[in-house]
């Protein structure tokens, strides 16, 4: 996409979890990584460091994503970072992870719950796009990350289905909008995922876990990385005749 020079991406919410492992696969492809992240100094200064221990450049970009200018906050220490590592403040690969859940059914949601991841889930994703647009090269990728929640049923997390199942509604007309570019908008969809946010809830009821595992068709918990090899497919050359498509991470459950 840039010919010699390092591809460039943006990861939101890639201080830990499958956001990291994402930066990681990224990096091992020698791309130049903006570390997006809310808070934690700290897990944004380990995905850093993990990104250049596997062959990519990385910096941390702060802004959390609620606060009132938060985007553009944002879009300048993407550029700022990218301009002082590649003198160039274009951006190949946008992969829009940040996202919250929202636990709750229909009987105990309320305005706020929905409000805020709403905010968060959606409005974030089109806001960056919006806002970075501009810095995207032609044949650019833009990866949003959804969740299997949208396709299966799931009453306990209402708000965060519905906020995934805009994200893909969006991920579909942004593709067609921005084809005449070449820029490919796809989205991936987890299932179950070990990460921190689920790590505490498996241990406390590692019957819910050996349940989700068996649900699976290699009856095992899926990993950040299962995940981050499919965003970094589709974030790769290789994937330039995939366009609007949702793309399952589950391991088979739910077939």
């Amino acid at each position: 996409m840039t010919g010699g020079a390092p591809r460039t991406a943006l990861v939101t919410g890639a201080g830990r979890g499958i956001g990291r492992a994402i930066a990681e696969h990224l990096g091992r492809a020698g791309t130049v990584v903006a570390v997006h992240y809310g808070r934690d100094d700290a897990s944004a200064a380990q995905t850093v460091k993990n990104v250049r221990a596997a062959g990519g450049e990385a910096f941390p970009v702060r802004a959390e994503l609620t606060a009132p200018g938060a985007v553009d906050l944002l879009a300048a220490g993407v550029e700022d970072g990218l301009r002082e590592r590649t003198g160039s403040t274009g951006l190949d690969i946008l992969v829009n992870n940040a996202g919250i859940g929202c636990r709750a059914d229909i009987t105990t949601i309320t305005r706020e719950d929905l409000d805020r991841v709403f905010e968060i889930n959606v409005k974030a994703p089109v806001f960056v796009v919006q806002r970075l647009l501009p810095l995207m090269r032609d044949g650019g990728r833009i990866v949003n990350v959804s969740s299997v929640a949208n396709r299966i049923a799931h009453p306990h997390v209402l708000g965060y289905a519905m906020s995934k199942g805009a994200l893909e509604a969006f991920s579909r007309s942004l593709a067609a909008q921005l084809g005449s570019r070449g820029i490919t908008v796809n989205t991936v969809a987890p299932g179950l995922i070990e990460t921190d946010l689920h790590r505490e809830r498996m241990r406390a009821y590692p019957e819910d876990a050996a349940q989700a595992a068996a649900m699976t068709v290699f009856g095992r918990l899926g990993q950040a990385d299962d995940v981050a090899g499919v965003v970094a497919f589709l974030a790769s050359e290789e994937a330039r005749w995939m366009t609007g498509e949702r793309v399952e991470t589950t391991g088979g459950a739910y077939l």
